[in-house]
């Protein structure tokens, strides 16, 4: 045993003392490291180059996987001061820690490149002497770009196991430093890592840029018309009498996520966008962002202003919620809020306990302005669970089925007094996780809102039974149509194992499960998945948080079960948990099923099928047609009727490029993992029901993350294509499938596709286009 400690601290002493050597090679060729000023002001040589040569190529070749949060390394190249910060060898995605860990949010928890530097971020781009031989020498990014250059993929269309493209890989992130040990290590983690290398005109692109010292600016500031948007906007959102201010308040914890446009001001293809924010500093004056974990924990200053920060980075398909303000949404708004008959006595406190709880700290706000705020933008709302931190991995997701439809309760049926009375008796039951901040006990908690969800169920249900007692008011009549115009009325949720997706409409085949919400829980899921979920915090507080989930799901499918006759209402949900022990939160839920008969005339032996069919008729007028199955020409159409081992050999989410005449047509083709149940936290995969697995195929793209990408030139190959994958039994059969018709990672012309399949995003997807990330991209 000495001698291994001894060996141990002989290789430690080994490798640190190489790092020194290294260290001390660059001082000593290039001088020591300091951070450099690379911002240049617009319209000079050095702003163009970046702007109109370096940024494209930055944005279409590695912002494709150094986007966001889940960026390998946290190196985030969608603007410059991501570029300038460099990267981490803290993920923040790291569902063991045990204590919470500091947040290290682009432009928010540090202000300058030195600040990141003290944080424990390495530089990319060389900061020792500023020559055109240090630049390139010392500069990670150019280490690595040169060598993929010297080591481009091997010819197999399958890469070998050297690469390891696992969403939870161990990224090495080398510092300069280290870079020679890694590039002897790695020869082939060159980058795009696990992708073509850049065509040479690209690379001498990024090669001359570097050498001139990376030199970078912003891009184009707001319009004047948009800059008196945003004078407008924040006038309205910093009144001081307080039942204005309560009502921002309450405007910011549900839009902080929004990329905000104004449609009337700039109607061009790329607006500006800005972020609603919190600002020490009121308007007129230069934003100062107050930085804390959650959007509404203690600011500590006397006063919030809230702000219209413009969004200067790439738009990413992943984190893009676009939200449209304009002269009608602020007359809506101030009718909601401001116009109502209701009084504010004082502001509610920042404590953790009535700060997390929607219920306590908007008590004042009158349930019904509250609710049709949320509906008003239901799918943007709902999209932050979805593209919010939350959902990354897979135990972030498996909360929820792979494909299931979304209504809501109307708000003139689910803002009566009586509702109202409900919340408020009840407003310690309906408390969230986010009450215990980012450092969790989860099973001392979990018994603790078990209790509180229990309480809260039996009333709410004792409510439901005696309104509906004559079964009369049991209708679709319950359900909102979104006063006729509004398509945020019907959702459908799209699961994609370790990401997912939400879109306007019914969308695919009827599913297994469909989600009725009421205020209670739509809020609740807001405050629990979103504003009060900390991607930083320890195992104690996701874990809760997933745990929690487990009550909203249950509740908001016992909504829509309590539709149906009365003797299918448990047969329904009995299937819908096959083979699952009885879990807490099912006991709990398990009592709300209701005893009141349902207004509903059935006139088959399959309700469930009949009420899905009946939503649809109710808000026919409101449905969105843009992922109708019928707009799909009938080939490719069967593809949704695909045998289940033809299903369960595709990979989530798979885009196919169809090329008709001089245009190209898209579609995403779905896979949806059947389950006999989805109660167990950590044994999905002793939870499916393989056989039962289906395909959805729609027009259009439906996800973010592609992990497979098809190209079918003519007919003939969509034929053809169609034939193999109805034939389709194995792995060997579908590897086979994509030596013909799949642009693979390892394909030479793989960014040319790549180009053409944003070029045809941007045609279908508008103001909601966004990067795709490439991370999720299969090695098959």
């Amino acid at each position: 045993m000495p001698f291994k400690k001894g060996a141990v601290l002989t290789c430690l002493l080994f490798l640190s003392g190489c790092v020194a050597l290294a260290a001390n090679h660059y001082e000593s060729v290039f001088g020591p490291a300091q951070i450099q000023q690379r911002e240049v002001v617009a319209n000079t040589p050095h702003a163009t180059q970046y702007l109109n040569g370096v940024k494209p190529i930055i944005e279409q070749r590695c912002v494709v996987c150094h986007g966001c949060y889940d960026a390998p390394c946290q190196l985030k190249l969608s603007s410059p001061e991501g570029i300038d910060r460099g990267l981490s060898k803290e993920p923040v995605y790291n569902g063991t820690r045990l204590l919470a860990q500091t947040p290290s949010r682009l432009l928010i928890d540090a202000t300058s490149t030195q600040q990141w530097r003290d944080k424990g971020f390495t530089a990319v781009l060389n900061e020792h002497q500023q020559s055109a031989d240090a630049n390139l020498e010392a500069s990670v990014m150019y280490r690595s770009l040169i060598l993929k250059q010297n080591a481009k993929l091997p010819a197999q269309q399958v890469l070998g196991d050297e690469f390891d493209f696992s969403l939870d890989r161990t990224a090495t992130c080398p510092s300069i430093e280290e870079f020679d040990s890694y590039a002897q290590k790695q020869p082939h983690a060159g980058m795009p890592y696990g992708l073509p290398a850049l065509e040479q005109n690209e690379f001498a692109v990024l090669q001359d840029w570097l050498k001139d010292g990376a030199k970078m600016t912003q891009i184009a500031p707001p319009s004047l018309t948009e800059l008196a948007q945003i004078e407008i906007w924040e006038a309205f959102l910093n009144q001081d009498n307080l039942k204005a201010r309560l009502s921002a308040r309450y405007i910011y914890e549900h839009w902080y996520l929004a990329n905000i446009y104004f449609d009337e001001a700039n109607k061009s293809d790329s607006p500006s966008f800005f972020k609603l924010v919190r600002s020490k500093t009121p308007p007129g004056e230069a934003i100062d962002i107050i930085a804390t974990r959650r959007p509404f924990d203690d600011p500590k200053v006397d006063r919030v202003f809230y702000r219209l920060q413009h969004q200067r980075d790439t738009l990413l398909s992943k984190t893009h919620m676009p939200l449209a303000l304009n002269q009608s949404k602020l007359e809506r708004l101030t009718a909601q809020f401001i116009e109502e008959n209701y009084q504010v006595t004082q502001l509610p406190s920042y404590e953790p306990e009535v700060a997390s709880n929607p219920f306590k700290s908007f008590a004042e706000l009158p349930v019904k302005s509250k609710y049709q705020f949320m509906l008003d933008e239901a799918h943007l709302i709902i999209s932050g669970f979805i593209k919010g931190p939350v959902c990354r991995g897979q135990i972030a997701l498996n909360v929820i089925n792979d494909h299931f439809w979304v209504a809501f309760v109307d708000p003139d049926k689910n803002s009566s007094p009586q509702i109202s009375e409900l919340l408020l008796n009840h407003e310690d039951d309906l408390a969230l996780p986010a009450a215990e901040q980012s450092n969790a006990l989860p099973l001392s908690s979990w018994a603790k809102y078990a209790k509180r969800q229990h309480e809260y169920l039996n009333a709410k249900t004792k409510l439901a039974n005696k309104v509906f007692a004559d079964g009369n008011n049991l209708t679709t009549d319950l359900i909102w149509q979104g006063e006729g115009h509004n398509r945020n009325a019907a959702l459908t949720v799209f699961r994609h194992f370790d990401s997912a997706t939400v879109v306007k409409g019914f969308v695919g085949q009827s599913p297994k499960t469909m989600w009725l919400l009421d205020y209670a829980l739509f809020e609740r899921i807001h405050y629990l998945l979103v504003a009060g979920f900390d991607v930083y915090g320890n195992v104690g507080h996701q874990l809760i948080t997933r745990l929690y989930m487990d009550f909203l799901r249950l509740e908001g499918e016992q909504n829509f079960i309590n539709l149906l006759p009365q003797p299918k209402r448990q047969v329904v949900k009995n299937y819908w948990y096959r083979q699952s022990h009885l879990s807490l939160s099912e006991f709990i839920n398990r009592k709300t099923i209701l005893a009141a008969p349902t207004g509903i005339q059935f006139k088959t032996d399959d309700p469930q099928a009949e009420l899905y069919s009946k939503f649809k008729q109710h808000l026919q007028p409101v449905l969105s047609e843009r992922h109708a199955y019928q707009l799909v020409p009938k080939p490719l159409l069967s593809l949704s009727s695909l045998p289940s081992k033809a299903v369960n050999v595709l990979p989530q989410v798979s885009f196919i490029l169809v090329k008709h005449g001089e245009q190209h047509k898209a579609y995403t083709l779905i896979h949806h993992n059947a389950h006999y149940n989805i109660s167990s936290l950590l044994n999905e995969q002793g939870q499916r029901a393989y056989d039962e697995d289906t395909a959805t195929i729609v027009p259009g793209f439906i996800g973010d993350y592609p992990a497979a990408i098809w190209y079918l030139p003519n007919e003939e190959h969509v034929h053809s294509f169609v034939e193999n994958m109805h034939n389709m039994k194995n792995e060997e059969d579908y590897r086979a499938l994509k030596l013909q018709f799949a642009i693979r990672r390892s394909h030479p012309q793989f960014w040319h596709y790549s180009d053409l399949l944003h070029e045809v995003a941007k045609q279908y997807k508008g103001i909601e286009y966004g990067l795709f990330d490439y991370n999720r991209l299969e090695n098959r």
